[in-house]
């Protein structure tokens, strides 16, 4: 198989640091030959450091979009708490 997207939710859920960057690592050679990912994450700081464009979702509903050079702990909260 050759896909296009990778889904990933909660990718580094209840594992140590040196893990998460192995597995960082991986999403960004995946990344860079040209695979897609989408990332579901609750944590703010993965979601930053590894996103080019965030949706915020609460209550089912997409409430915000963000582009990574805009994106904020704080934008991301008022975005969350609508």
């Amino acid at each position: 198989m050759n896909p296009k997207l990778l889904i990933l939710d909660e990718p580094t859920r209840g594992i140590d640091v040196g893990a998460k960057f192995e597995i960082y690592s991986v999403m960004n050679e995946l990344i860079n030959k040209g695979m897609s990912i989408i990332m579901i994450s609750s944590e703010l700081g993965e979601v930053l450091g590894m996103s080019d464009r965030i949706y915020v979702m609460a209550e089912s509903e997409i409430k915000g979009e963000l582009l990574a050079e805009d994106a904020t702990q704080e934008k991301i909260m008022q975005l969350a708490t609508q």
